[in-house]
């Protein structure tokens, strides 16, 4: 098998270069068949091999049958219900592997979102009373945004709950980022 490099400098050679095959042959020290088959491939040269079987395969159904009753059941103990006479490892890699069919979906599990993909916003209501004019103190809301990617966090605080008010806020927090978000999930 020859090298990417070598791949390369034959397509070089005789395509660029207009060197014949017997000539590619004989200075990079390959057969002429080697130059053909080079240069008749679209793409670089790729070692493969099939892959090989594991120890855990012979007791696969006997894990799954474990699995299906005791979805989180811990190696060890598998390890113990089926006789397992062979070192962890290969039985925790065939666990990774086939436990999260048979284990449901976290619901506390955290998202993952693209940058620009999803900010979200709600209202907060802090305990100190603001002064907002002789002897009138009121609890003011303050608009929250989370960017989900990022986490950045930023807030600002409102005169009342009102919808202009709020909507004036988010217009504001958004500008503030310079960027808009695609989805906006609100209070």
């Amino acid at each position: 098998m020859i090298s990417v490099e070598d791949w390369a400098q034959i397509r070089r050679l005789h395509r660029a270069e207009g060197v014949p095959i017997r000539e590619v042959a004989r200075r990079l020290g390959v057969s002429r068949n080697t130059v053909r088959a080079a240069l008749a491939s679209d793409r670089p040269p790729q070692y493969q091999r099939p892959p090989r079987g594991s120890v855990a395969d012979a007791y696969e159904s006997q894990i799954r049958a474990l699995l299906v009753e005791w979805p989180k059941m811990p190696a060890p103990v598998i390890a113990e219900r089926i006789r397992w006479p062979h070192s962890m490892s290969p039985l925790k890699k065939k666990l990774q592997r086939i436990r999260p069919e048979y284990v449901g979906i976290d619901p506390v599990d955290r998202f993952v979102y693209r940058p620009g993909e999803i900010a979200q916003c709600d209202l907060w209501f802090p305990e100190p009373r603001i002064c907002v004019g002789e002897g009138q103190h009121r609890m003011l809301p303050v608009l929250v945004m989370v960017l989900g990617f990022s986490r950045m966090i930023n807030a600002v605080m409102l005169p009342s709950r009102q919808g202009g008010d709020i909507l004036s806020g988010m217009w504001s927090l958004i500008c503030g980022w310079g960027r808009v978000p695609k989805t906006l999930v609100g209070p």
